[in-house]
């Protein structure tokens, strides 16, 4: 194993624990909550509750394994560097670069995203010109500070998890008092009166996951903000427990009163179901208020991404995979040639998309491919997270004793949901929707693979 990592310079431990839930919170509500949802529940049908619920518990699991490690060493890119450590240098190399390429894609793609949205206030806006202005805003944000960093993200997220707590609370009074709808409460039949609760069958609730594991992405992100955060443990506690019920009860709270207030078939034809909940009941602003959401929840995801792969940008740089110009730390003490080069690769895929959609009206598909190609990748540090911890129970016996955050029914718990991702993964080979996306992501991690083993062999010594 090699030392060169340490070495690196260290980054401020500027962000505060509430920063730091919020950024990890921000991550994994992305618009996949707000866009994303209706294909679910097209496949699926009201059981994509179950779906949502499931494949929580899944990252439960994986985050309590990721928090049992970084209890004991919190540094900047943890799973990356236990990787690395505990199952092989190709592991830490695979998780770093396909953290890299998840969020290129992901970035680009909620660039794209943010200049739709504001064609809604401005029909005539040029795309182009607009998606430069958004992406000079996130780098500019990233280049100040992590200080500067974590308030944007506070505040996006904030704005994100206020609405959707305010359309919960207004699907309840919906759903049970009947609130515009003439004080007649609609009551949960819609969830089982159209074709079922499980609509799909068994393959359509396996098909849903792919999607809703898309859409729970980034929540490993409080491994990478553990190195820049004041007191890591006492945070990476709170945070890992908290992170997940949150989320739990914001998709899964959300998606209740969507599938409970609609019936499901009908809502393909309603455009953003966010819109219709808030327009039921009389909210007739609800649609531009919405908008102002879904474009903070873009660029949201966007600045969490160009926060977290510039890190780890940074980390291959300083152990000699990546350029060593990116290794560099500016006055503000942040990796500004990584920042820079993690957006210039969302310019040049935004660029691509912009042009390409001038040539054809089809892009609309390309993009979700696009979009979903960064699943798989983003799954890598997932089943590293579940590989390393295995390890690492075995090389620190003494330290397992006296740790008091060790995952629970370990190491069951460990094998169920390593089992379950590789489940999604071949579900997503069989399913025609995804089964492009899943392709394009499995060259990116192949090619990785054959740059890693050309430049360093096979043998866990390297460098």
């Amino acid at each position: 194993m090699k030392k060169s990592t340490n070495q690196a310079p260290a980054l401020n431990r500027t962000m505060t624990a509430g920063q730091m839930e919020m950024i990890s919170l921000g991550g994994a509500i992305g618009v996949g909550l707000f866009m994303g949802s209706s294909s679910t529940i097209k496949w699926t049908g009201p059981s994509v509750l179950l779906s949502y619920m499931f494949v929580g518990v899944i990252l439960y699991i994986v985050m309590r394994a990721l928090g049992e490690m970084i209890y004991v060493n919190p540094g900047t890119g943890s799973f990356a560097d236990y990787a690395t450590e505990y199952v092989h240098p190709l592991a830490g190399y695979l998780a770093k670069w396909a953290n890299v390429f998840e969020y290129i894609v992901v970035g680009m793609s909620e660039v794209v995203a943010a200049t739709e949205y504001l064609k809604y206030w401005w029909p005539n806006i040029n795309s182009f010109v607009s998606g430069i202005v958004i992406l000079g805003f996130l780098v500019l944000a990233n280049l100040a500070s992590a200080k500067a960093y974590g308030s944007l993200e506070f505040w996006f997220a904030m704005i994100k998890i206020i609405t959707i707590i305010l359309m919960i609370l207004l699907g309840f009074m919906v759903i049970f008092f009947g609130l515009g709808n003439g004080g007649h409460p609609v009551g949960l039949s819609n969830l089982w009166s159209h074709g079922g609760f499980f609509t799909g069958g068994a393959k359509g609730f396996l098909f849903s996951m792919s999607i809703v594991v898309g859409s729970y992405q980034g929540i490993e992100l409080l491994g990478i903000s553990a190195g820049e955060v004041a007191n890591p443990q006492q945070a990476i506690v709170k945070s890992v427990k908290s992170v997940l019920f949150r989320i739990l009860i914001f998709y899964v709270g959300a998606i209740f009163v969507i599938v409970t207030i609609y019936p499901w078939n009908q809502l393909s034809s309603i455009g953003s179901p966010f819109v219709s909940t808030f327009a039921k009941v009389g909210i007739t602003a609800a649609a531009s208020v919405i908008n102002f959401v879904v474009l903070t929840a873009a660029l949201s995801s966007a600045n969490s991404g160009i926060y977290s792969s510039s890190r780890m940008l940074f980390k291959l740089a300083h152990e000699g995979d990546a350029p060593s110009i990116l290794g560099r730390i500016s006055k503000r003490i942040v990796p500004d040639a990584a920042i820079l080069g993690i957006s210039g690769g969302i310019l040049i895929g935004f660029i691509i998309d912009m042009v390409a959609s001038i040539y054809s009206k089809s892009t609309a598909n390309l993009f979700v491919v696009v979009f979903s190609s960064s699943v798989l990748p983003g799954m890598v540090p997932w089943f590293v997270i579940l590989l390393a911890e295995l390890r690492f129970r075995k090389n620190n016996p003494e330290i397992m004793v006296e740790h008091p955050f060790k995952l629970p029914l370990y190491p069951f718990s460990n094998y169920f949901a390593f089992a379950t991702l590789l489940v999604i993964v071949v579900f997503m080979f069989i399913n025609p929707d995804t089964r492009v996306s899943v392709i394009v992501g499995a060259v990116v991690l192949i090619l990785a693979t054959v740059i890693y083993l050309s430049r360093h062999g096979f043998s866990k010594e390297h460098h």
